[in-house]
Parts: C-alpha cells; structure tokens; sequence
C-alpha cells in the first residue's frame, strides 16, 4: 500500500515551528518607533517583533518590514518569512497614499 503525505494544517509562515515565546528586546524609550537599540540596519522598530530596515541585494537598496523571530540556539532576533519587501518605487507609492491609507484606517 503507498504511503501517503500528511497534509499541513498550519497557514503560518513566520519562522521555526518549534520556536518559543519571543522575549522583548530592552531598549529605552522605544515608543516612538526609532532605532535606538544601535543596529545600523534598524531604522525603525515597530513593536511585536516587527522591524523595518533598508537592505541591499544584488546591488539594488530595498525597503523590508518583517517580523522576527529569537533564535533559540543563538538568542539572537532573526528575520522571519512574514513580512513585504518594498522597491523604492513601490515605497514611494505608499508614501504618496499615506493620507488615503490614513483616512481608511480612522473609518470605523
């Protein structure tokens, strides 16, 4: 008799399944959403483990809000698959609607 694949019921895609509880990075004062945690990737932290940084790949500079994740092994915060990568021209975009964006958000 074959055998037959066990289907996947999980839609998440954030990281390691066997990862814990992520613990809160202390930083001071972090409300505001800027970096002060002194990565120089970092430009601004968003809370709940949700960052966004500019990154380079194959010499073109990219937008990445992500959520991350504490590596278990390491302890060290580490990028998950959730998240969008943006090309200047697309962050542009968003930036251009941020008033229509803004106002869809204060409609109850």
């Amino acid at each position: 008799m074959p055998k037959t694949k066990k289907e996947e019921t999980s839609d998440s895609d954030s990281g390691p399944e066997d990862r814990g509880p992520v613990k809160k990075q202390k930083t001071a004062g972090n409300s505001s959403g800027s970096n002060k945690s002194g990565d120089p990737d970092l430009l601004c932290d968003l809370g709940r483990n949700r960052q966004v940084r500019v990154s380079e790949f194959k010499g073109r500079r990219y937008l990445d809000i992500r959520e991350f994740y504490l590596d278990k092994g390491s302890g060290d915060l580490k990028p998950g698959k959730k998240g969008i990568t943006l090309m200047l021209d697309e962050f542009n975009k968003l930036v251009e609607n941020a008033d229509a964006i803004r106002k869809a958000f204060s409609k109850g």
